[in-house]
């Protein structure tokens, strides 16, 4: 892979058919250009998309679901289906998800004001999940939204609706373990970019009623899952 490649963002494509330790290398380079450190002011969202994908039988299929905000109420639902080309890596999963994703994103024809990603943000050994490389593309702003704890170091959140607590990795601050609901597990939330984390948890907060996971996300899941 060329430097000339690696340079390539914000609105210039980058390849999606890379090696395991070129992806690695464009991670490293793209890492330093998100922006975690920007407010969303919820007022002025209209639209929020959830973003999931299903990988079966060698094929992954993208949902991109975008809803009202605050009212939630699905408005569009763009799908695309393609051939799985990276293999599973730990901490590659933009490069197995990523293209199919945009694929979707070029059919859904309203703009979302900010997505929600199932995967992580700055919550990954690089600094940059799912959430934070697409954010990249789409240049808008993106959270990420995970289900399961990839790395760093926590203290239990309260166990009360909008409890949470600080991740954090070698002394860096890198999203919080929220607490959607009482009762129930965590889910992890994280800058992907063009966001704070201060704003990402309100918005996430904003967009979960009686369930664990936003409803974006789960109307995501949903429309992946049927059709894959």
């Amino acid at each position: 892979m060329s430097d000339e490649t690696l340079r390539r963002v914000n609105g210039v494509p980058h390849r999606w058919d890379v090696t395991p330790a070129e992806a690695v290398a464009l991670q490293r380079s793209l890492a330093a250009q998100l922006d975690h450190a920007r407010p969303l002011d919820l007022a002025a969202v209209r639209v929020v998309a959830g973003v999931d994908v299903s990988v079966r039988d060698d094929r992954s299929t993208a949902a991109i679901v975008a809803l009202s905000f605050p009212a939630l109420e699905v408005l569009e639902v763009a799908m695309a289906d393609l051939p799985t080309r990276f293999p599973y890596v730990p901490g590659l999963l933009s490069f197995r998800e990523g293209e199919v994703i945009l694929a979707a994103h070029a059919r859904l024809t309203c703009q979302p004001d900010a997505y929600l990603f199932d995967g992580m943000g700055r919550i990954h050994p690089r600094r940059i999940g799912v959430a934070s490389h697409l954010g990249l593309w789409l240049q808008q702003p993106t959270v990420g939204v995970g289900k399961t704890h990839l790395l760093g170091e926590y203290a239990p959140p309260p166990d009360q609706r909008g409890g949470w607590s600080p991740l954090t990795d070698a002394g860096e601050v890198l999203g919080a373990v929220v607490r959607t609901r009482a009762g129930v597990k965590p889910v992890y939330v994280s800058s992907g970019h063009r966001i704070d984390l201060e704003s990402g948890l309100a918005l996430v907060m904003a967009c979960t009623s009686r369930y664990r996971l936003p409803e974006p996300i789960r109307a995501a899941h949903r429309a992946a899952g049927r059709l894959s």
